[in-house]
């Protein structure tokens, strides 16, 4: 029967697997803050190249007098796809290899790419004083969010893909119980982009329960999908990081239907957080914690996946919080003039220094950074990096250049289809190939060819006009 089941099971290797990604202890906080300075670098360092996609609306190019429609939007589609190519060259081709063969270098990318942007912004300053023009609009802070989210996604896409080959390094994968990790990351950072742009931070009403549960339905069904479709083709799972049922999208699923109930104004949320997240710690430190780290389970449901059932006390109060910061630095006063925007910048600048140290303390004399159990410490660390990202990508009013590229644009309109295609692909990838024996050479093929199919794609939805919302 054993060799039965391993002839017709459609994952040869998912013991081996399971165990490439298990048992993992992550890296330093200094690598942390280095790859959370380095990737928003290389993306305005690739505004400051130039040769962005110039044009009008796309609709209206395609949509002029029949008899030149044609050419016309020949023309405009080359243009456009050009300039996704050059960003796939100048943004995701970099960070992919920041992320597999320049990984032990990313101390000194930090560095030289920081110097090189300072560069390219004291070369704007100095033409704008022998400038008599006004040069480009400037854009608001805000649009530092919509960067972070799209940071966020081509990260996350690369490196759910990536970190199944040994090109990746094992210290950015994810921790087993404690410390730090790059993609210990992924599920806060989604929770922090979910809770900037929320209507709870623009204090705009959601609509009660109602609402919420048409907007949590497709997250659920997204869930189940994801449980039936990797048990029915025997797809590696590591059960350590949510539980045996459990996944990513039950886990923003939770946090929308729970906080969807506090009808509390967004200048209050962030007190409601610290208050839940103290008390969510001091019974981590009273045993929880044990309980949520032991491997032994019992047959209830809760039980079985008790790391995704509890860390949503966490995740709830990361959520909280970063809709009250958001509310006051964002959305309480929609003033967009030129002061404003520079006391936002340091505002943003200081909560980042303040919430670094605020990590390091408690990592140190609390409770070490913990992503399986969403403790304190990795709540902090999260919002740290997030507010580190968005105080960088401020810079962008004085980095030369456009403010938004072709490719950042597109996936800013389809994050969640962008996020499903790249979940799709990399199982398609893992079904059809031993990323555990791929050299090198291989698996950086691999994953070139995997991140050009997922930006030609999205960047084919822009220009079409496609947007995949369930809500």
């Amino acid at each position: 029967m054993a060799d039965s089941s391993a002839t017709t099971s459609f994952n040869h290797n998912k013991h081996l697997k399971e165990q490439f990604v298990s048992n993992l202890s992550g890296s330093s906080l200094l690598d942390i803050f280095s790859l959370a300075l380095v990737i928003p670098v290389i993306v305005l360092i690739r505004r400051a190249i130039g040769l962005n996609y110039v044009s009008g609306s796309i609709i209206s190019q395609r949509s002029s007098k029949k008899d030149d429609s044609d050419s016309a939007t020949a023309k405009s589609s080359s243009s456009y796809m050009v300039s996704v190519a050059v960003d796939f060259l100048f943004i995701v081709v970099p960070i992919l290899f920041v992320h597999t063969v320049l990984s032990e270098y990313v101390h000194k990318l930090a560095l030289s790419l920081t110097f090189f942007l300072l560069f390219c912004m004291l070369v704007k300053r100095y033409n704008i004083f022998l400038s008599s023009g006004s040069g480009q609009p400037r854009d608001t802070v805000r649009k530092s969010i919509s960067s972070f989210r799209v940071v966020m996604m081509i990260i996350t896409c690369v490196c759910i893909l990536a970190v199944d080959f040994k090109i990746f390094p094992r210290k950015y994968a994810k921790t087993e119980t404690y410390g730090t990790s790059w993609m210990d990351l992924g599920v806060g950072s989604f929770v922090v982009a979910n809770a900037l742009v929320s209507r709870h931070a623009r204090n705009v009403y959601s609509g009660g329960w109602k609402t919420a549960l048409q907007s949590t339905c497709p997250l659920i069904l997204l869930g189940f999908a994801r449980l039936v479709s990797t048990t029915g083709v025997d797809y590696q799972v590591h059960v350590g990081e949510y539980g045996v049922h459990w996944n990513f999208f039950f886990t923003l699923a939770a946090i929308s239907l729970l906080t969807s109930a506090i009808n509390i104004h967004p200048q209050y949320c962030g007190i409601l957080g610290l208050s839940i997240l103290t008390g969510y710690q001091i019974f981590l430190v009273q045993g929880l914690n044990k309980y949520l780290l032991s491997d032994v389970r019992g047959l209830d449901i809760i039980s079985e996946n008790k790391e995704g059932v509890f860390s949503i006390f966490g995740y709830m109060s990361m959520y909280l919080i970063g809709v009250q910061l958001s509310y006051q630095l964002f959305f309480k006063n929609n003033s967009c003039s030129s002061h404003r925007d520079q006391q936002t910048r340091k505002e943003v600048c200081a909560i980042s220094v303040v919430l670094w140290l605020l990590t390091l303390v408690l990592n140190q004399h609390v409770e070490q950074v913990s992503r399986r159990m969403c403790n304190m410490a990795y709540v902090m660390l999260v919002l740290a990096v997030t507010f580190e990202v968005l105080a960088i990508f401020m810079l962008s009013e004085f980095v030369p250049g456009s403010n938004f590229t072709a490719l950042e644009a597109a996936f800013d309109q389809n994050l969640l289809a962008s996020f499903l295609l790249a979940n799709l692909l990399t199982g398609l990838v893992n079904l059809s190939f031993d990323t555990l024996f791929a050299s090198s050479n291989q698996a950086l093929a691999i994953l070139l060819l995997y991140a050009f199919v997922l930006c030609l794609f999205t960047g084919l939805a822009k220009f079409y006009n496609f947007r995949l919302k369930f809500w």
